[in-house]
């Protein structure tokens, strides 16, 4: 089992900044993925973000250039630094762990709210 803590979500005016964490514990692979998704009410979640364990980063279109993926694998942590943010960017963030080499190895986090006001 791996437990996923996100932290860092707010209340924030549009054209700032937020920058989102989530750590992980339990029984890690060392061979796995972290990334970010995101839900509004009435939608599907949609993803954010994504980076491997060695680095490797993959962002949404929409997102490229504003918000920023990383990690810190000494502590099985990931952030997503937002930056100029918009009222459409308000949503759930959820933080993901998985990998594509282990059935049933995909894990979630509980949420955290991020609303950007006009």
């Amino acid at each position: 089992q791996v437990q996923l803590v996100e932290s860092g979500g707010g209340l924030v005016q549009a054209g700032g900044s937020l920058r989102l964490s989530c750590a992980a514990s339990g029984s890690i692979k060392s061979l796995n993925v972290m990334g970010w998704y995101r839900q509004t009410p009435g939608k599907q979640r949609e993803f954010v973000a994504s980076i491997t364990n060695g680095g490797t980063t993959n962002y949404a279109d929409s997102m490229k250039g504003r918000f920023t993926i990383s990690r810190d694998n000494a502590k099985n942590t990931v952030y997503l630094q937002m930056s100029s943010l918009k009222p459409e960017d308000t949503a759930v963030y959820y933080c993901r762990h998985y990998s594509g080499l282990y059935d049933r190895y995909d894990y979630w986090g509980q949420g955290t709210q991020v609303t950007v006001s006009s």
